[in-house]
């Protein structure tokens, strides 16, 4: 089984890569952007004609939602056209392509989790670029998994985890605001998630959501990373029912994993679970 992972530099690419460890009958192959930039047609065609693909995993996107908002091309760029050409050429050489989507695609006025059918309808222009990537691959590709997940953190990169152990530790204030509602997916766990879809290897085709189990503001997930490392007494950590963006939110965003835990039989951890594993 060879596998191609978009955007190997990123966050959920190097959790695949720690994740591939366990996968020995697996044979990957990490491409950075110097490799494959999926925003060069010519570039998803040169990696292509020299291989032969089962899956190919995008983890190559564009996710900085506040500069999205005035950078429109580089958002439709990456996560749409680039989604589209990638999808072509999947579709071509017979590769199911592993597509990752967001929880932004919906607006957050269902309150409650969101299945695979409900209707999308982003606020922001990140959401709105991966919906039609979202849209691009269902319409070229026969073989495809799109996967919802929301709020990714990890030991890798710049995310809210990381940000918040940085401010505690250089004893910055941390504002967090308690206006949306969503679950922190361990990075690690959709890594994990996405190898379980390979390995079971059964054509499920189709939408699927995965994150964390449970709902938490982003006041109460940063409120869990200084309890956990025992230093919420010192910080100064601060509620607040407003913090002001560029780019709108969905104030509840919580994702329904049920199809893809009954499909793939696979248990999820819940969100402060999956937390203290990666602390400790």
């Amino acid at each position: 089984m060879k596998i191609l992972v978009t955007g190997a530099k990123g966050q959920l690419g190097k959790c695949i890569k720690d994740a591939a460890v366990n996968y020995s009958d697996f044979d990957f192959l990490f491409a950075t952007r110097e490799l494959l930039n999926i925003e060069s047609e010519e570039s998803i065609s040169d990696i292509f004609k020299n291989n032969r693909f089962d899956y190919c995993i995008n983890a190559a996107a564009y996710t900085n939602v506040e500069k999205a908002e005035s950078d429109q091309e580089t958002a439709f760029l990456t996560n749409a056209e680039g989604v589209k050409q990638l999808a072509r050429h999947c579709d071509k050489n017979n590769t199911t392509l592993i597509q990752i989507s967001t929880d932004y695609v919906f607006d957050g006025k269902k309150g409650s989790p969101y299945t695979e059918e409900d209707t999308t309808s982003p606020l922001n222009v990140y959401g709105t670029s991966k919906l039609k990537g979202e849209q691009y691959v269902q319409e070229i590709c026969q073989a495809y998994y799109i996967l919802r997940t929301s709020w990714l953190y990890s030991q890798y990169g710049h995310n809210f985890y990381n940000t918040v152990l940085r401010f505690a530790k250089e004893g910055k204030p941390l504002t967090i605001t308690t206006e949306q509602t969503g679950t922190p997916t361990n990075a690690n766990d959709l890594a994990e998630a996405i190898l379980t879809i390979i390995k079971f290897n059964k054509e499920k085709y189709g939408i699927y959501n995965f994150s964390n189990q449970g709902e938490a503001t982003w006041y109460d997930f940063a409120k869990e990373i200084l309890i956990q490392t025992n230093q919420l007494t010192k910080s100064n950590l601060v509620k607040t029912a407003y913090y002001r963006t560029f780019a709108a939110r969905p104030s509840y965003s919580v994702l329904d994993t049920r199809k893809y835990k009954n499909t793939f039989n696979k248990a999820v951890f819940d969100w402060n679970k999956s937390l203290s594993i990666l602390l400790n």
